[in-house]
């Protein structure tokens, strides 16, 4: 049985979202549409952070916040959602805390859990679309697989030291030319080898980078939810912030990806990437 229709915006939210109901882009149908969105954010650390409070601010129906970690001090030079007095605390509690401050009438949903290949479909499977946010590829891998299989859009992100990167998928969908969109299995097939990649603690990460990735995830899932402009599936969009570039580069479906393609035999040595060159660090 489909979802009920959220009730009309009331006068306040016609304030709150006066700035958005004049963008001919969105006005009040993409903004109901804002409104009745559900919305997975897997992590509440450095892109989770921005990202979650953005996503609050425009009036997202309902936010899902999956992590099982607690706020420590080092991670409040890039993770700002959360304050000093939330030290030791959950992030998930801590970031639905934060968003009642934000705005009180987005529902917060906290789960305290770690994702694996075993429970994400379950998670994944209640909401709209998803949002990754997480420092580790097992997480990655987990969610973009249950991601595939339940049908949900991806927003996936990933920070280096210095360099960022975003990218959206929709496997579950065709591509205008009747070939599917890429997974992100077509992109990155594998992981790295354990430790290949060095964690933000050994290598660091600029604070103020981790906003502007958080910042452009909240726009591609609003843009996602919305429905306008292009956006970012089968293209990889690439920040250089020792440059200040961004660059965007395409990628296709590969037919012998392990999700859906359909030369299961092609060899793993064919297929290119690296996404340890995506950085790891939340």
């Amino acid at each position: 049985m489909p979802p009920s229709p959220p009730p009309p915006l009331s006068s306040e939210e016609v304030d709150r979202y006066a700035r958005h109901l004049v963008l001919r882009d969105v006005g009040g149908p993409g903004q109901m549409k804002l409104k009745a969105a559900r919305v997975l954010v897997i992590g509440a650390g450095g892109l989770g952070s921005p990202l979650i409070q953005y996503l609050a601010a425009a009036g997202i129906g309902a936010v899902g916040v999956v992590d099982n970690d607690t706020v420590s001090l080092s991670n409040l030079q890039r993770q700002v959602i959360h304050g000093t007095p939330d030290v030791g605390r959950l992030k998930a509690e801590s970031a639905r805390a934060a968003v009642g401050r934000i705005n009180p009438a987005v529902s917060v949903e906290a789960h305290t859990l770690r994702i694996t290949p075993d429970n994400a479909g379950a998670l994944v499977e209640g909401y709209d679309i998803v949002a990754d946010g997480s420092d580790n590829f097992e997480t990655r891998y987990a969610v973009s697989d249950a991601c595939f299989h339940t049908g949900k859009p991806l927003v996936t992100a990933a920070l280096g030291q210095f360099d960022g990167s975003l990218t959206t998928i929709r496997a579950h969908e065709m591509g205008p030319d009747g070939t599917p969109n890429p997974t992100y299995r077509c992109l990155f097939p594998d992981p790295p080898p354990p430790g290949a990649v060095p964690t933000c603690a050994e290598a660091g990460v600029l604070g103020a980078l981790a906003g502007v990735m958080g910042s452009l995830m909240a726009m591609e899932v609003i843009r996602e939810v919305v429905g306008f402009g292009e956006g970012l599936v089968g293209r990889l969009l690439m920040v250089d912030a020792r440059g200040m570039r961004f660059d965007t580069v395409r990628y296709g479906w590969d037919r012998g990806n392990p999700l859906s393609g359909r030369d299961q035999v092609s060899s793993r040595t064919e297929r290119s990437g690296d996404p340890g060159s995506l950085g790891r660090f939340a």
